[in-house]
């Protein structure tokens, strides 16, 4: 008789704390999974604790072949929020970047120990697909756009709705023209901040934004939208792989007149194409919202953005969401600040709405 052959037993993952050594590791792990975001980078790590301060807590997992998975966490802790433990603070995407499911799970059960150990009151992962885990509770207040790139800038522009067409093109008639010009950051981050201010939304530092174009140098875009010579929009980019991903953006009350925005994301969309890329990624909006509404009127695919919350301390499900009716007092109040004032006090409360 012939023996049965034994069951070869699968290499043991371990997680365990990220520690510079792996800074190179940890980078080609992430560009070569397709859950990998620029969110997942250690340029991201770098630019939240040089601008803010927080604590990173990033977790690997590993086998005998190497690096299976990685999980960036940062504690954080403010009166607003308590302390809390959030994959990925100021990020679109976070959450578990994994090979298989078994390493994911891994690096999710690690996590759970850890804000058990840290006595926080929730872990927050902003993952991009929901799971079966009941220890999770489902937030779906988010849902992110993305499009294919076609191969020419007629089929794209075919591929609007007709009425996003008449927006780009008045833009283009009324002459407005885009500059990709990092040396435009200031000019960027007054468009910036009166923007967010009129929003009700606190304002990130000018610091923040020079931190983002250094550590992600190259792969970072600063488009700037002019009418004559009066910069009246902007909007900062960041490369990954074969995406580009308009992440912070702004204009003025004038570029309504010129269509501004419409024309400013056909920009970046054409000169993505130019340079190769392959996807667009709007980022994500709030349901129901005008960013929502805006986002809808360009044919792109819509995903809802499940983030999950492992409750600690906390008994019930967080909402720190300006929808929350809680917030209105404040957000009107801060839309009749004066710019100046909002400049000065906008980072110290940005840093409590991570």
């Amino acid at each position: 008789m012939i023996a049965a052959q034994e069951k070869v037993a699968e290499p043991k993952l371990q997680v365990r704390a990220y520690d510079q050594s792996l800074h190179a590791a940890w980078d080609k792990f992430v560009y070569g999974q397709p859950t990998g975001t620029l969110f997942h980078l250690t340029a991201w790590k770098r630019s939240i604790e040089r601008s803010f301060g927080f604590e990173a807590r990033y977790l690997v997992a590993e086998d005998e072949s190497g690096i299976r998975g990685v999980l960036p966490l940062f504690l954080v802790s403010n009166a607003v929020q308590g302390r809390t433990l959030i994959s990925t603070p100021f990020a679109v995407y976070g959450g578990a970047c994994a090979a298989d499911e078994a390493a994911a799970v891994s690096l999710r059960e690690a996590a759970c120990e850890l804000a058990r150990q840290e006595k926080v009151q929730y872990l927050e992962l902003r993952e991009r697909s929901e799971y079966s885990d009941p220890a999770f509770h489902t937030k779906e207040l988010y849902v992110s756009f993305d499009r294919e790139l076609p191969e020419s800038s007629e089929r794209l522009m075919q591929g609007f709705p007709r009425d996003t067409r008449y927006m780009i093109r008045k833009g283009q008639k009324e002459g407005l023209r885009s500059t990709a010009d990092p040396a435009q950051l200031k000019r960027f981050h007054d468009i910036y901040a009166f923007s967010v201010r009129n929003l009700g939304t606190p304002v990130f530092s000018l610091k923040f934004f020079r931190i983002l174009l250094e550590e992600f140098s190259a792969n970072a875009e600063l488009t700037m939208i002019w009418k004559d010579d009066e910069a009246i929009a902007g909007v900062l980019s960041f490369r990954f792989r074969d995406w580009i991903l308009p992440y912070y953006g702004g204009s003025l009350p004038q570029g309504r007149r010129y269509a501004a925005n419409n024309f400013m994301y056909w920009d970046v969309m054409t000169r993505a194409m130019q340079n190769g890329l392959r996807y667009f990624d709007f980022g994500r909006s709030k349901l129901g919202t005008g960013a929502y509404a805006f986002k809808t009127q360009w044919n792109m695919r819509e995903h809802p953005l499940p983030y999950q919350f492992f409750l600690v301390r906390r008994k019930d499900m967080p909402n720190f969401s300006p929808a929350n009716p809680r917030f209105q007092a404040a957000i009107s109040l801060w839309k009749r600040v004066p710019l100046p004032l909002t400049k000065m006090l906008g980072p110290s409360l940005v840093r409590l709405f991570p």
